[in-house]
């Protein structure tokens, strides 16, 4: 296979971005003002303080969740103007998503798993790239197995499997290692770290963990619904001390 080509340039953007949830005096504001951007071919994570509106961030940027105000874009289409339809064409054809909880139909094998949102926009995979990511993932002998038949990790490795088949814009992952335990959590991690690497993906991770947002390119740092900082090629012990001292600040 060919080396993918390299991009450098915005995949997802948020301009101005609030999110608010309740009313009047119960109002709660998740997201407020938020400006950044996610380059295409990198690993991202997003990380901050419990509460700090991280997960509300990757909603939004996702088209999960509509903004209070301002927007989102994803390459050049502004996902902030779509209606829900065309949000759900769009989500289906070029976003990618791995949740913490797998997700996985239980009365579908992993085959049948992987293919569901291909299947359900009327799209036929491409086969040598099915091959190449099934192969690559380690799942060719598991595809006629139920999820009760997987470990977590064949499982969460399923789900990958699922958004990069698609070959999507971004992949979004939400606590992706978060069930999985530290051999399996590893796993997965390499194997978004590799398919930044060797497909040319883009990926935006959400994570508490040190330890994982350590293979991503840049982390994003946000608190109370803020962008906070950022922190290239990190470390373990870069983003330890990083959120130690903002931690620190919101005190």
């Amino acid at each position: 296979m060919n080396a993918p080509t390299i991009t450098r340039t915005a995949a997802v953007r948020a301009v101005g971005l609030s999110k608010s949830y309740g009313e009047g005096e119960a109002a709660v504001r998740a997201l407020d003002g938020v400006h950044t951007e996610f380059m295409g071919a990198a690993f991202t994570a997003i990380m901050g303080p419990s509460g700090s509106g991280k997960s509300t961030l990757m909603h939004c940027l996702a088209g999960l969740d509509t903004a209070t105000s301002g927007l989102v874009y994803l390459g050049d289409t502004e996902l902030t103007g779509l209606s829900d339809r065309e949000l759900t064409e769009l989500r289906r054809h070029r976003i990618g998503f791995v949740f913490q909880a797998f997700n996985l139909l239980p009365v579908l094998t992993a085959e049948e798993n992987m293919l569901l949102p291909m299947r359900l926009g009327g799209v036929d995979p491409d086969p040598e790239w099915m091959a190449e990511i099934v192969g690559r993932l380690g799942l060719t002998e598991r595809l006629g197995h139920l999820p009760h038949e997987l470990s977590g990790g064949q499982q969460q490795r399923v789900a990958v499997a699922r958004a990069l088949l698609p070959r999507p814009d971004v992949i979004f992952a939400d606590e992706p290692t978060g069930n999985l335990d530290s051999r399996s959590g590893t796993e997965v991690l390499e194997l978004l770290r590799s398919s930044v690497r060797e497909f040319g993906q883009t990926v935006v991770m959400v994570t508490h963990d040190p330890v994982a947002a350590s293979y991503s390119d840049r982390v994003v740092l946000i608190a109370d619904g803020r962008i906070a900082g950022e922190i290239d090629r990190p470390t373990t012990d870069s983003v330890i001390e990083t959120m130690r001292e903002l931690g620190a600040r919101a005190c």
